[in-house]
């Protein structure tokens, strides 16, 4: 395993819910020289900078390079993944057993949880002296939600609806007369008032195929891509304006909330850098004539069991490189334009790369990308990796792919791209 996926493999390990994910991330930025901002107070920005802001769940990190060139290249992506939610007063008592109350977050593929180590993780909520706060905690035991036996069950092989509030209840203790509640064991013997709690699988990573070509995970959709952003960050050659990679949360749920990408999170936070840096309203929008941004989480790979489920002329395989996604209506938002410039990029870096449609006749799953893009107008592309079992409790890809994409985005925050009248310059 080389030293890349060993770290790789670490975040995929501690980022379990957002909240880790962002704490992991504010880590990595720190050890590696970034600065914090608050948005509650004012920033000074110097050129050469390398700076970080959070909100709950969510965080953009960004270099200032020379402000000849102004303008931004965004990487962006999202560190949130199909979970169990716990709702309050969790616990149900049935059968002897104490089975958690849940209900789901995002599409999974929630058969894929049954029969697992999961973990429940997240933040709790509590109160000091008037003061509200959270911790980020995970649990210290393994939960699983026990499958049905076959004989309780008979047509389970021919076609199992899984039921969310009777099915995915998982298993947590027995019903004993001096057992505690779960959430003792996060509230350090202070009184927990609320909580974002999830359950997670805690399935640990690990290489398969006979040289280790592919790993499978929890979580590679998307922290894959969130990770890649950071190192493609903090390995970038010096370039004009603004590199910013964004770890968005809730894209599972649509990105509708305060730390999505639909949310006023990047656009604030670009029109902070601009003035800031003394750009005036007007230099800000015209920067954003020359800005480009890369929406990257996964696409499907063309499964070996099931080749007719891809597109007949753009099937995507795992190590075929960097996929570059495309809808007509809309799904993804890279045009003829944006794919040009991606592609360019990345065969002066020697990047390889494959395109991605979906069958015409399947409903296409989208990106935070084109929700982004509604609110900060600039060029941009959907890429990602070719992963397997996307929304799976465990999913895979090829670890060759992982280098490619990191290499990619590097040379996409490298470049020198500025619009013209006829086009796009990139250099």
């Amino acid at each position: 395993m080389t030293e890349q996926i060993k770290n790789l493999t670490q975040f995929l390990k501690d980022s379990l819910t957002p909240y880790h994910a962002q704490e992991t991330a504010r880590a990595l930025l720190l050890q590696n020289g970034f600065t914090p901002l608050s948005e509650a107070d004012d920033w000074e920005l110097f050129e050469g900078g390398k700076y970080f802001v959070e909100r709950e769940g969510a965080l953009l990190a960004f270099t200032v390079g020379a402000p000849d060139n102004f303008s931004y290249k965004i990487v962006a992506s999202h560190i949130d993944s199909p979970a169990l939610k716990l709702k309050e007063n969790a616990e149900i008592k049935s059968g002897g057993c104490v089975v958690l109350n849940t209900e789901t977050y995002g599409g999974g593929l929630w058969y894929s949880f049954f029969d697992r180590p999961l973990k429940i993780a997240g933040r709790v909520v509590k109160s000091e002296d008037g003061r509200v706060y959270s911790e980020t905690v995970y649990s210290d035991y393994l939960v699983t939600i026990p499958s049905l036996a076959i004989h309780q069950n008979r047509n389970a092989n021919d076609g199992f609806a899984v039921n969310p509030q009777t099915d995915l209840l998982p298993l947590v203790g027995l019903d004993e007369p001096a057992s505690e509640s779960f959430l003792d064991g996060f509230s350090g013997g202070e009184r927990v008032l609320a909580y974002d709690l999830f359950v997670v699988s805690a399935t640990e990573p690990y290489l398969f195929g006979k040289n280790g070509e592919f790993l499978a995970s929890p979580r590679v959709d998307n922290l894959t891509s969130a990770y890649a952003s950071l190192e493609g960050l903090f390995s970038h050659a010096n370039s004009d304006g603004v590199c910013m990679a964004a770890l968005f949360n809730s894209e599972e749920i649509g990105s509708g909330t305060t730390t999505g990408a639909g949310s006023d999170f990047l656009e604030i936070t670009m029109k902070r850098i601009a003035y800031a840096l003394r750009f005036d309203e007007s230099e800000y929008f015209k920067a954003l004539s020359s800005s480009f941004l890369l929406s990257v989480d996964n696409a499907h790979a063309l499964h070996p069991n099931h080749p007719e489920k891809s597109d007949p002329t753009n099937k995507v395989k795992a190590g075929g490189g960097v996929v570059i996604k495309s809808h007509a209506n809309g799904a993804y938002i890279t045009d003829g334009v944006s794919s040009a410039i991606v592609k360019t990029v990345f065969e002066k870096a020697g990047v390889p790369y494959q395109t991605f449609f979906n069958r015409s006749d399947v409903r296409s799953g989208s990106t935070l990308g084109k929700i982004a893009l509604q609110r900060t107008h600039m060029k941009g592309a959907d890429i990602g990796l070719a992963q397997y079992a996307m929304h799976s409790a465990c999913e895979s890809f090829a670890v060759s792919d992982y280098a490619e994409m990191v290499n990619g985005i590097t040379a996409f925050f490298s470049s020198d791209l500025r619009a013209d009248d006829d086009g796009f310059i990139i250099r």
